[in-house]
């Protein structure tokens, strides 16, 4: 599968970079979909050593994001993006598959 399926902006990118430098050296971001939240499917993001072998490996500046192909099937056409509100800062995804999504952002439905 190709990088292309899902993007992974600069700031994103900036601020995995800057996780996986105070991780083992072969430490990935793990970005799920996954069952539950508010409106049915939330996402997931876990610090892992490494990936499995059908995993899509997005490989940027010092970055990996890893999707377990399920995941993929809900995310594809997705940016993952980083954003620091004043309410926090989070990594936040932009997925046009999504039919709603709760106002915290971190669920949404098909």
């Amino acid at each position: 599968m190709e990088a292309q399926t899902v993007v992974v902006t600069d700031r994103a990118v900036q601020q995995i970079a800057h996780i996986l430098r105070g991780e083992a050296a072969e430490s990935v971001l793990r970005v799920a979909v996954e069952g539950g939240g508010c409106s049915g499917f939330q996402y997931r993001f876990d610090i892992e050593r490494g990936s499995a072998p059908d995993d899509l490996i997005i490989e940027k500046d010092g970055a990996r994001v890893v999707i377990d192909p399920v995941s993929l099937q809900y995310l594809t056409g997705s940016q993952i993006d980083f954003v620091d509100e004043l309410i926090g800062a989070s990594f936040r995804v932009e997925n046009p598959n999504a039919t709603a999504s709760c106002g915290c952002g971190t669920s949404f439905a098909l």
